[in-house]
C-alpha cells in the first residue's frame, strides 16, 4: 500500500515490477511474469520520480523518449508509444 511519504532520491537504485505494453494493450515483456522485480538508479526515469513507495501507475512513454524511429525488432514496432504499468517496490 502506498505511503505517500517514500519517494526516490537521485542515486538511490529503484525495485519495480512492470507490465509494458504497446499503445493497443499488447504485451511485450513483464518483470512480474518472471517473478524477478527490475532494479535501476533513478536518474532518467522521470514518471518513477513521482511515485512514493507502493504506489502503482500507469505510464505512457512517447517514441521520444522510448525505441524512436528504431523500435526493437520482432517486439516494438517503429515509432511506438509505450505503455508500462509500474509498482515501486521499494529503494535502496
Amino acid at each position: 500500500m502506498p505511503n505517500g511519504r517514500t519517494f526516490p532520491k537521485q542515486s538511490q537504485t529503484c525495485v519495480v515490477h512492470y507490465i509494458g505494453m504497446l499503445e493497443g494493450g499488447k504485451k511485450f515483456d513483464s518483470s512480474r511474469d518472471r517473478n524477478k522485480p527490475f532494479n535501476f538508479m533513478l536518474g532518467w526515469e522521470e514518471g518513477v520520480a513521482q511515485m512514493s513507495v507502493g504506489q502503482r501507475s500507469k505510464l505512457t512513454i512517447s517514441p521520444d523518449y522510448a525505441y524512436g524511429a528504431t523500435g526493437h525488432p520482432g517486439i516494438i514496432p517503429t515509432r511506438a508509444t509505450l505503455v508500462f504499468d509500474v509498482e515501486l517496490l521499494k529503494l535502496e
